[in-house]
């Protein structure tokens, strides 16, 4: 949600991601903003404080600011209405509005994929996670708003894949699933393939978006990709077969 969330700022887009872990939060961490957080999401849920005192502004990034998640309170604080007010607020203020669902099907994760317009699911190349994203394709399908409204012409929520850690290596090598494998499984447009990379991890201890590294960049290049086809634009996907070995790292092993 960070790189993602970033990549529509820079495209000009005025941005708010909204931590949904609550009880868990780390959104801030990815964004490099912990030290800055003073007032949460239920904070301004029980209205201890307004919406502007708890957006946090990215210094990097013009135009992307987060809502955190309450580290203290319990994931019951949400309730359906307090929510619906907070991000009809934040839909007045900002283009796009990204909530970050935690994995599982807890309240947070419930209350994401309730409001939600467009879902993108999030997985990687194991069948175990396969398995839990079906499960939330199901939940948006059937339980979120617009499911509900469905019989008053309202569209379904658009749903779409995101693969993430896909080494193309291990895919050919049928170590692990390829991605027609986790389409045809899960029966969605795949929006975005994010390729296996260390420094996914490094930028999160920097507190940097691994988007933030630029298009030489795999990772980051792929997540460039997936904005962009979020927002209409055509692009063929990279990053998705094996890079061809050089004669002397053959010759060498």
């Amino acid at each position: 949600a960070a790189s993602f969330a970033t990549g529509l700022a820079q495209r000009g887009h005025a941005t708010c991601v909204v931590d949904f872990d609550i009880g868990l939060r780390n959104l801030d961490i990815h964004l490099g903003v912990e030290r800055r957080v003073i007032f949460d999401f239920v904070h301004v849920l029980q209205e201890e404080c307004s919406l502007h005192q708890a957006l946090i502004a990215d210094k990097k990034v013009k135009g992307l600011y987060m809502l955190a998640a309450s580290q203290t309170r319990d994931k019951e604080s949400l309730t359906v209405e307090g929510v619906e007010r907070v991000l009809a607020e934040l839909a007045e203020r900002f283009d796009y509005v990204v909530l970050d669902s935690p994995a599982g099907i807890e309240s947070g994760a419930r209350h994401a994929m309730y409001f939600c317009d467009d879902a993108i699911v999030v997985t990687n190349p194991e069948l175990s996670s396969c398995r839990d994203a079906d499960k939330m394709i199901g939940f948006v399908s059937s339980r979120s708003r617009r499911a509900e409204l469905g019989g008053d012409g309202c569209l379904p929520v658009s749903q779409t894949l995101l693969i993430t850690r896909y080494d193309p290596a291990r895919a050919e090598a049928e170590e692990s699933l390829a991605i027609t494998d986790m389409k045809e499984l899960l029966g969605l447009p795949v929006i975005g393939v994010i390729p296996e990379s260390k420094d996914v991890l490094t930028c999160t201890n920097l507190g940097t978006p691994i988007i933030s590294m630029g298009d030489d960049h795999p990772a980051a290049g792929a997540y460039m990709d997936m904005v962009d086809r979020f927002l209409g634009n055509e692009k063929e996907l990279r990053f998705v077969t094996p890079e061809p070995i050089s004669f002397f790292k053959r010759f060498f092993g």
